[in-house]
């Protein structure tokens, strides 16, 4: 009877270990947005990919909407180890000391997305991501969101137009300095509390990327919004370090993959959905959508040109002066 049950014991324990052997790898992607937004649809494909590449091994499971942490909750939740993943946009990374990814705040650094990415995919990207691992953080990728465009209740035509408006902005020294510039009064506030702000007069307006703008409903609490295209808006994937350090180097090798494809996926969706969106927002008759014409945009240009030179110590006027070589923006020939 003693080695019947100790045989069934045996078998048992045996079970078990195969069992917590298969058990996959849960990877928790918390983020703030909704689900689908470019950030949204791009981490579900991620966790699809990422699934299939490891055969399981991975589970991905994505939180949107601040389902898990709001915007100043998460990073610290990475840290802790709480969650596993993250995609902040990149303004977070200035409270938490690393300065540099400010840079991407900087107005009309970047015309279009093929400046942007010769920064993002090239060796300034990468060096920028390095900078976070004494945080105990690992920067897998840059997604894209989108330009940012200014939206208020009364029209914007001109810089003039902002003063003594308050303005959300997120938690960034450059932003700041912005909305300073065109006098307007910056408001930092958690991206989930702006519908609200906006609906009961605590905030005048808002910078967003189109598609945000639209999933949160912000355009039926704004009347007018204005296609400056102002700032770049984007995000970086990143990793709890010392988990993905502990992964298997085939998991980790297939994640990486997975989030190349996710990667594309996400900066062709972004363009995409800002466009459909933006022609939502349109047709909803809500917002007056106005197009500045080349004089205007102009001159929002050279009315944000000083925050180029007043924040260049900020982010360190090297990493500045080898942005402006890849994009040929030069804040001092406007």
């Amino acid at each position: 009877m003693k080695i019947r049950t100790l045989f069934v014991g045996i078998v048992a324990a045996t079970f078990s270990a195969i069992a917590m052997a298969q058990a996959p790898i849960v990877i928790k992607f918390s983020h703030v947005v909704a689900a689908d937004t470019p950030k949204g649809k791009a981490s579900e494909f991620f966790a699809k990919r990422a699934g299939e590449l490891t055969k399981g091994k991975a589970k991905v499971e994505v939180y949107a909407n601040s389902a898990l942490y709001k915007d100043k909750e998460e990073m610290e939740a990475l840290q802790l180890g709480a969650v596993q993943m993250l995609a902040p946009s990149l303004a977070k990374f200035g409270p938490l000391g690393v300065k540099e990814f400010e840079v991407f705040d900087f107005p009309y650094i970047f015309d279009d997305t093929a400046e942007l990415h010769r920064v993002t995919q090239g060796p300034i990207g990468a060096s920028l991501l390095a900078k976070l691992e004494p945080k105990g953080i690992k920067g897998l990728a840059f997604w894209d969101n989108g330009f940012k465009s200014f939206s208020a209740n009364t029209p914007i035509r001109t810089p003039a137009d902002l003063k003594g408006k308050k303005m959300r902005i997120q938690s960034s020294k450059v932003l700041e300095e912005q909305m300073r510039s065109l006098g307007a009064l910056p408001q930092v506030m958690a991206f989930s509390e702006v519908y609200q702000a906006l609906q009961t007069g605590v905030v005048d307006g808002t910078e967003n990327p189109i598609s945000n703008l639209y999933t949160q409903k912000m355009h039926e609490v704004q009347k007018y919004l204005t296609l400056t295209n102002h700032g770049y808006l984007g995000y970086a994937v990143i990793v709890n370090k010392k988990f993905w350090e502990s992964l298997p180097a085939d998991v980790r090798g297939q994640l990486e993959q997975a989030m190349k494809e996710a990667t594309v996926y996400a900066n062709k969706l972004a363009n995409e959905i800002n466009e459909a969106d933006l022609d939502r927002v349109k047709k909803s008759g809500k917002t007056t959508v106005y197009t500045p014409t080349k004089d205007e945009k102009l001159a929002f240009k050279k009315a944000l040109a000083p925050v180029h030179v007043k924040m260049a110590d900020r982010v360190g006027k090297d990493l500045l002066q080898s942005i402006y070589k890849e994009t040929g923006f030069d804040p001092n020939k406007l």
